[in-house]
């Protein structure tokens, strides 16, 4: 797949002169879509543009939301940037890493990074499959934002789909607002039947989404999960317990 498919999400960026960067080096590689979420700082003003140089077009076309899931909607494969290890969550380097983005059928796909001075949170990095830290010296391990998003461009055009076998199901990964979507329905049964309790739900369902994003689940197979949930809340209330 083509590079040029995979979204660059900036979450909260603060600097008109990083995000003026970061549209340039886009452009310099073919990348196109620059996702701003709650953007902290004029990213049409005069710094930004002129650090853009050619690439004000990047700027002009860029698309605002406000939360990080708008961001990725219709999205089926997403990437985070990180310096934090996770439980059960391997760091990769971008090198090993970024192929996966560009594996036949996985696209729509994003890249996505944090704020300049503290990155992305816990709840922010739930909603990637897969983590990416670029491999720095420990004696001055942090990057600027503009020069973490070349990097990573630069690497993206080198990557090489993997050769996988595929069948018919494959493009059909489910689209992170259906998995969203399962999920709320999950938290919501969970909690009705105390499984889950209000103070401890947000630390359990991390643990359900990082067991289900290491699956990359389908359209059908959400579907078949939501019909399972259904399922069993009709029987709930069948018994008079819910």
């Amino acid at each position: 797949m083509n590079p040029s498919g995979v979204k660059i999400i900036l979450v909260e960026p603060a600097g008109p002169l990083n995000v003026g960067s970061i549209a340039r080096v886009m452009k310099n590689f073919a990348l196109k879509q620059l996702v701003l979420v709650n953007p902290q700082c004029d990213y049409l003003g005069e710094e930004a543009t002129r650090m853009a140089v050619h690439a004000k077009d990047v700027l002009e076309t860029a698309v605002c939301v406000s939360t990080l899931p708008e961001a990725l909607s219709g999205c089926k494969r997403a990437i985070a940037t990180t310096a934090r290890t996770r439980d059960n969550s391997l760091l990769q380097s971008p090198r090993e890493v970024l192929p996966w983005l560009l594996e036949v059928e996985a696209q729509p796909a994003a890249l996505i990074f944090g704020r300049e001075d503290r990155g992305l949170s816990n709840e922010e990095l739930n909603y990637a499959q897969k983590f990416m830290r670029i491999p720095t010296d420990s004696g001055y391990a942090s990057l600027n934002l503009a020069s973490a998003v070349a990097i990573s461009c630069y690497e993206l055009t080198l990557s090489q789909p993997l050769t996988i076998e595929t069948n018919a199901l494959d493009n059909e990964i489910a689209p992170m607002e259906v998995v969203e979507g399962y999920y709320e329905q999950l938290e919501s049964l969970l909690l009705s039947i105390e499984y889950l309790y209000p103070h401890t739900a947000a630390s359990r369902m991390e643990k359900f989404r990082q067991l289900y994003n290491r699956a990359q689940l389908q359209t059908t197979e959400v579907a078949m999960l939501r019909g399972i949930l259904r399922q069993i809340s009709w029987a709930i209330a069948q018994s008079g317990k819910l």
